[in-house]
C-alpha cells in the first residue's frame, strides 16, 4: 500500500492483508486454533505504517477476520472504547491470539480494566473468566495492593485443576507470578503446584521454561537472585 494523506479504507487494507497471507504460516497458527495466515512481523510493519487509526480499526474489527482484528487491536486508541464495547468484543474474539492481544494491548490500557477484571472473572463462560484472571495477574505483578492474594491462592487450589484449558492456563499463570513477586507466599504457591500437578508434563522446547508452576518459579527466583547488584553511584 503505498503511503497516502486520505484514509485508507477497509477493502485496501483487507486486501493488502490478503497479499500477506502464507500457507505455511497458516497451517502453524490452525494448530493453535488462530484461524489465519499473515505472519505478524509483516502485520506490525503494516500496522506501524498505518499508525493509530481509530475508526479503521473498527470497521476492521467488525470484518470479524482474525488478520483483520489483529491489525485492529495494533491501530486503535486504546482508552477510547468504552467498558460495554470492550466486554462485547471479548465475547466476540474467536481465537486465542485476537483474545491475548485485546486484553494485553487494549484492556490493560483502558481506564475500565479494573472494573473489567473483577466482571470477566466472576464471568461463567471459562474463556471470559480467563481475561479476568490475565488482568488480575497484571496486579499480581505490577499493582498488588488491595488484592487478596490469600483468597487468590485458595480459589486456584480448589478450581484450577478441572478448569477448562485457557482458564486453567490463566490461572496457573496467576499461580506462577503470585509465587515469583511475594515470597511471603511462596511457599504456599510451590506446594499448590506440587500437589495439583497442573502442566507437570507440557512438551517445553529447550530453552524455554516449564508452565509447570513449582519449576516456573523457581527458575524464575533463581535468576532473580542471580542478577548483580547495581553498583551505588
Amino acid at each position: 500500500m503505498p503511503e497516502q494523506t486520505t484514509e485508507p479504507t477497509v477493502a485496501e487494507v483487507t486486501a493488502e492483508l490478503a497479499g500477506l497471507e502464507d500457507p505455511r504460516v497458516r497451517a502453524v497458527n490452525e494448530k493453535h486454533g488462530d484461524d489465519h495466515g499473515v505472519n505478524l512481523t509483516r502485520l506490525r510493519a503494516l500496522a506501524k505504517r498505518l499508525k493509530t487509526r481509530p475508526a479503521l480499526a473498527r470497521d476492521l474489527w467488525a470484518t470479524d477476520d482474525t488478520a483483520a482484528r489483529l491489525l485492529s487491536l495494533l491501530i486503535c486508541r486504546p482508552k477510547s472504547y468504552d467498558r460495554a464495547e470492550l466486554d462485547t468484543m471479548l465475547r466476540e474474539a474467536r481465537t486465542p491470539k485476537v483474545h491475548d492481544w485485546l486484553v494485553n494491548y487494549v484492556v490493560k490500557k483502558n481506564p475500565h480494566a479494573e472494573e473489567l477484571r473483577v466482571a470477566w472473572t466472576a464471568d461463567p463462560d471459562p474463556v471470559v473468566a480467563s481475561a479476568g484472571w490475565a488482568l488480575t495477574t497484571e496486579r499480581v505483578t505490577k499493582k498488588p495492593a488491595g488484592l487478596d492474594l490469600a483468597a487468590l491462592l485458595d480459589t486456584v487450589e480448589s478450581e484450577m485443576k478441572d478448569a477448562p484449558d485457557r482458564l486453567q492456563w490463566a490461572m496457573n499463570h496467576c499461580l506462577a507470578r503470585i509465587g515469583i513477586d511475594h515470597p511471603e507466599h511462596r511457599p504456599r504457591a510451590l506446594a499448590i503446584g506440587e500437589r495439583l500437578e497442573v502442566l507437570k508434563d507440557y512438551p517445553t522446547p529447550p530453552g524455554c521454561t516449564s508452565p509447570y508452576a513449582p519449576t516456573w518459579i523457581t527458575e524464575i527466583v533463581h535468576r532473580q537472585q542471580e542478577r548483580p547488584t547495581p553498583a551505588k553511584p
